[in-house]
């Protein structure tokens, strides 16, 4: 009996051996399964619904679907990107052609009805051109045709870059210009944070009122540096404020203002890509502060709360 007994609990155990050996063997293969997922290298061909269980051939084929999707959305993404650069090239002569035309008939001794029409020409002329190295620009940020290189170095040189752009339109338009002298040095390239400034600034000057005023402060915080241009515009209403960096989102405020509503969509992926955010602070009446937050060090920062 007690030979009976052994032998029935060495064979329990051996069984429960046996079942955790093919639970330790699933949980290795469902492991490796994500890994090759997270490398996009999956496919469901070496796997056999005879040798695995029932939650092993449904992972895999969930994840040859995503896998699928994944590669359909990458080739459309790219096909779209292709798309706009081939538009970019094929329109850019004929754009440089149209502000050329529209200068040289300016240039002439047209009547008055006839030298609006010739100043209307160019304005949308180089509206145009505008939209699209922005449209070229964006999508090759998002598709890492155009990478940052962000290298430690001080901020005021990209600052004072940026506000000279900007000095035209706000002495145009009777908008001080004020840009506080810093110390302040982050992980930047300068270039790409130029010209992610310059969007900002040149939105603060279109949406401030002649005889108002916006300020550029930059400082060093311990982990990051921030970068400040307040202005004292009209404001804008808390429910536009998550979305206003937007690809095209365009608000309430905008409707009587030019623009195309990409600026801030590229201030955002030139942050993003230096490892940094960018904030807004705004209430309604009493301006708008946008905030660039940068890394002093290599590392990339997440957005606080």
């Amino acid at each position: 009996m007690e030979k009976w007994l052994a032998a029935a609990g060495f064979l329990a155990l051996a069984l429960a051996l046996l079942e955790h050996w093919k639970t330790r063997r699933t949980q290795i293969r469902l492991g490796r399964m994500l890994e090759r997922a997270m490398e996009e290298d999956f496919t469901e061909t070496e796997f056999s619904e005879s040798l695995l269980s029932a939650l092993e051939t449904r992972m895999a084929q969930y994840l040859s679907a995503s896998a699928l999707s994944a590669r359909n959305l990458r080739e459309e993404r790219n096909k779209i990107t292709s798309l706009i650069a081939d538009v970019s090239h094929q329109t850019k002569t004929p754009v440089a052609n149209l502000l050329l035309y529209a200068q040289l008939l300016l240039e002439q001794d047209l009547p008055e009805e006839a030298r609006g029409c010739a100043e209307a020409l160019e304005h949308q002329a180089e509206r145009l051109r505008f939209l699209l190295e922005s449209l070229v620009k964006s999508s090759r940020l998002e598709t890492g045709i155009l990478t940052l290189h962000p290298q430690p170095g001080p901020l005021q040189p990209v600052i004072d870059q940026a506000a000279a752009m900007a000095v035209p339109r706000a002495e145009a338009k009777g908008v001080s210009l004020i840009v506080e002298p810093s110390r302040a040095a982050a992980n930047r390239d300068p270039k790409w944070t130029e010209e992610a400034l310059f969007n900002l600034l040149d939105n603060a000057v279109k949406y401030t009122p002649p005889g108002g005023s916006v300020t550029v402060r930059a400082e060093s915080l311990s982990l990051v540096a921030r970068i400040d241009i307040t202005d004292t515009g009209p404001g804008i209403p808390e429910a536009e404020q998550a979305l206003i960096f937007r690809r095209f989102y365009r608000g309430t405020a905008a409707s009587g203002e030019e623009g195309v509503g990409i600026g801030l969509y590229l201030v955002r992926q030139i942050a993003a890509g230096q490892g940094g955010y960018v904030k807004v602070f705004s209430r309604r009446g009493r301006g708008s502060r946008f905030s660039m937050y940068l890394p002093r060090t290599g590392g990339g920062l997440e957005p606080s709360s």
